[in-house]
């Protein structure tokens, strides 16, 4: 698909019409048809594949051909079958217009075109229009890791409470799975935010004549933000490794718990077998065997040493 916009009265106004691109600020294609590569092309910029997107090395991420900039980021987002992925997106600033290339939905591509005009940038130029969408994309991994906080709080509360481990391994399990999602949420927060200071840092060495008075302030915003969030994924992170441990030591509690329960148990009957153990040898001399009241003793016998011995785990408070 390929979304074409042009700025009007400071806002983005979506085209309609393939045969308007010459008058696109910003042309982007999500998971392009090859029609409409094609369409972009013939306004002289390249657009990269998926396979050129992936590569890892930064000469192929961060570079400047034929006057155009290309900047490709990693952003989470929801894949075709909506299902939570991060991905490449490449950014490419021509003197006339930016264009986005992606394979996956990241959030900010469908809220920044209603809200550019709110963005500290605007939407007045190309350059304005990659910082208004990065402090669009920006926004949106801060909420995200608020959502994570919020969640990791949530799953303290049900870790630490203070109530009986039994019956609980089912709940400790789901609070250890949620922690494993929220870890790779964080992990992927924390790749996009890598990648974007890269990007930003390398568009503001690369300013020139593009207002650099006017964007190089917008774009030390945009670091001391990346940082600040950096600092706060790298306690999120903390956070997740502690909530794993705790829940790992809880679910070990509840388990030893049961452990405890089955030896008590066992060692409840451990008296009351001996004594039927002793009275079940065949000697030929065992008084107790001729006694009309023998097997009504041996019961009380039995009887007594597994309440004695209950008795003595309640003192030492084993159970």
């Amino acid at each position: 698909m390929m979304f074409a916009f042009s700025s009007h009265a400071d806002r983005l106004v979506r085209l309609e019409s393939p045969a308007e691109l010459t008058r696109a600020i910003w042309i982007d294609l999500y998971r392009p048809m090859p029609q409409q590569v094609a369409a972009v092309e013939e306004l002289g910029v390249e657009v990269p594949t998926l396979a050129d997107m992936e590569e890892i090395e930064i000469s192929n991420r961060l570079y400047r051909d034929e006057g155009n900039e290309y900047m490709t980021v990693v952003l989470p987002g929801l894949s075709e079958t909506r299902a939570p992925t991060s991905g490449p997106v490449t950014f490419i600033l021509s003197p006339e217009r930016m264009i986005t290339v992606r394979h996956h939905a990241p959030r900010p591509f469908e809220t920044f075109p209603d809200r550019a005009y709110r963005t500290g940038a605007g939407c007045e130029s190309p350059e304005r229009l990659f910082l208004g969408l990065m402090e669009e994309i920006i926004g949106r991994l801060a909420d995200l890791l608020e959502s994570t906080g919020r969640s990791l709080d949530t799953l303290a509360a049900t870790v630490y409470r203070s109530v009986e481990t039994n019956g609980r391994t089912d709940q400790l399990q789901l609070a250890l799975e949620q922690a494993g999602q929220q870890g790779e949420l964080i992990g992927r927060v924390r790749l996009s935010l890598l990648t974007l200071e890269r990007a930003i840092s390398y568009f503001g060495q690369t300013l020139g004549n593009r207002e650099p008075d006017k964007l190089r302030p917008i774009v030390k915003g945009l670091m001391r933000d990346i940082t600040a969030l950096e600092v706060h994924a790298d306690f999120l992170s903390q956070r997740v490794a502690l909530a794993t441990d705790s829940t790992l030591g809880m679910i070990n509690l509840a388990q030893n718990m049961t452990v405890r329960i089955v030896s008590v148990v066992a060692a409840l009957f451990l008296p009351p077998t001996l004594i039927a153990s002793i009275y079940g040898m065949n000697f030929e001399v065992m008084p107790e065997l001729q006694w009309v009241a023998g097997y009504p003793f041996a019961l009380v016998l039995m009887l007594a040493s597994a309440i004695g011995t209950y008795l003595f785990f309640r003192w030492r408070r084993w159970l």
